[in-house]
């Protein structure tokens, strides 16, 4: 489950409750598509606006739906405790392993941060995928520190940021970070803009907020770039140049795929936790006319 492409779909939600319905049909996309994994309750999964219950039901919701496809479930959390907690549930719910980000409001120190995962891993029964993810954390992963974290029991994989776009330098960066790991434990690409590129250099997972939405498109980035055709998986993902560009400019790809997925009629307005809205008025019309363009559906 830590090698390939890793789906992470939307959680839809309104200021109500979790549309479950919208998530099964998500899921069962994934499922379908032949995704390798699901990632449930990733930051596209909208764990840190979610209770405790909430969290385990959408963990049963992904395990009950996903048929043989594993399912990887964050278990991200303030406290250590908490953390401890949504593990049990994650394994009550049937998940194949876990994913953990050193998520905080005081900032982490290293020792604090490898504290986390010594505890967590611990007391863990599941296999674990360290979420290093800067942008929502805003704690940054020295190489070091990655490759203590490794060494510790029941951690498989590592999914790290976007790697650098010149090839060779993404090459030194996955070689880098492969010298202090464990040879079993692989690292899997995020930032999608970057996969293709991150695949290509050695990544043995893509860790996907598009292959939630979009399986199939993302599946094809990451077969041709697996089967060694890297000018095709380059290719594939240049040609999502105007979605990745969505991207950048409204901060990231949540609300843009939210709103992808309400205008696929996939989900229904709003399917964002307030304060997130979705995009409006003149943003909303381009992103459907791209869609359309890209032939994504």
């Amino acid at each position: 489950m830590f090698t390939g492409l890793s789906a992470f779909p939307l959680t839809p939600m309104n200021e109500n409750a979790i549309d479950e319905a919208a998530f099964v049909r998500l899921v069962e996309r994934l499922a379908a598509a032949g995704v390798d994994s699901i990632g449930a309750l990733g930051s596209t999964g909208n764990y840190a606006y979610l209770t405790r219950a909430e969290r385990a039901r959408i963990a049963r919701l992904a395990v009950e739906h996903a048929g043989d496809v594993p399912v990887i479930v964050g278990i991200s959390a303030l406290r250590t405790r908490d953390v401890l907690a949504l593990a049990e549930d994650a394994e009550a719910a049937g998940a194949s392993a876990v994913l953990l980000a050193p998520m905080s409001y005081q900032p982490l120190s290293e020792e604090e941060a490898f504290g986390l995962y010594e505890a967590v891993t611990a007391r863990l029964s599941l296999p674990l995928c360290v979420y290093d993810n800067p942008g929502t954390t805003h704690f940054t992963f020295s190489d070091a520190l990655h490759g203590r974290i490794a060494a510790l029991p029941r951690v498989a994989s590592i999914k790290i940021p976007g790697v650098p776009a010149e090839p060779a330098a993404a090459r030194e960066r996955v070689a880098r970070l492969r010298g202090l790991i464990p040879p079993d434990v692989t690292i899997g690409g995020s930032g999608d803009a970057m996969a293709a590129t991150g695949l290509n250099a050695g990544c043995e997972a893509w860790y996907s907020v598009i292959g939630g939405l979009f399986p199939e498109t993302a599946l094809a980035i990451t077969h041709a770039a697996r089967a060694g055709k890297g000018d095709e998986a380059l290719r594939l993902s240049q040609r999502l140049e105007p979605l990745w560009a969505l991207f950048r400019r409204h901060g990231g790809s949540l609300r843009v795929v939210a709103t992808a997925a309400e205008l696929l009629g996939l989900t229904e307005p709003p399917s964002l936790p307030l304060p997130l809205k979705t995009l409006e008025g003149q943003d909303r019309q381009a992103l459907a006319a791209l869609l359309q363009e890209l032939e994504l559906s």
